[in-house]
């Protein structure tokens, strides 16, 4: 008994354990490698590690800042309209600049959080409505949906009519796009934890 006892409370230990370390060294070697990548953009020019990085970060936060005052704006705005009217180039650079502009611009695309039924049944899918307006399409009262994709940055969208469309108030955008991708999961790690926390709990109580 006392054996089989010492057997629950290590795998319970390895389990808390996984829990904690696995989510926390992910992160920090995603980290490592967003860091190495940059850092590695100015080599072998500048080889102090770190240096590169550092450089390239306060490039860009200069740039941000400046893009703020009119003179700058107003040259950022020529180029703009140069790549966008510049044959070969202006396919590639629109698609970047709208991608970019989804996630951090002043245009956001995935704030709005919905639930689809895409398929016209009482399956849902979450989603983020991209446009409001089909009419372009010849589409009256039809929206664009996009839909993420499990584990994947790959995703759909969808042209569907406004009435399959369900707002998402109780959540945010972000929990969204978490809950999607993740598979659904991401709404049940804390109940994981709090279950292998209480047959952890309940064994020390035995």
């Amino acid at each position: 008994m006392k054996k089989t006892k010492t057997y629950q409370r290590t795998i319970q230990y390895f389990l808390q354990g996984l829990l904690i370390l696995g989510p926390v060294s992910i992160t920090i070697y995603f980290i490592y490698i967003v860091f190495d990548k940059i850092d590695n953009i100015l080599r072998p020019a500048i080889n102090i590690p770190g240096l590169g990085f550092v450089i390239i970060i306060g490039f860009i936060l200069l740039v941000g800042y400046l893009s703020s005052f009119f003179v700058m704006g107003r040259i950022l705005s020529i180029l703009n309209k140069f790549l966008e009217k510049t044959p070969g180039i202006k396919l590639l650079y629109s698609f970047v600049r709208d991608f970019f502009e989804a996630f951090a611009g002043n245009k956001k695309k995935f704030t709005n959080n919905v639930l689809a039924c895409v398929d016209d049944n009482d399956v849902w899918r979450v989603g983020f409505i991209t446009q409001e307006d089909m009419s372009i399409f010849g589409m009256e009262n039809y929206v664009a949906v996009y839909l993420p994709m499990a584990y994947s940055v790959a995703g759909n969208v969808y042209i569907i009519p406004k009435e399959r469309i369900k707002p998402l108030n109780s959540i945010s955008a972000s929990q969204s796009m978490k809950f999607a991708v993740s598979g659904g999961v991401t709404q049940t790690v804390s109940d994981v934890t709090d279950i292998v926390d209480g047959n952890f709990n309940e064994s020390e109580n035995n």
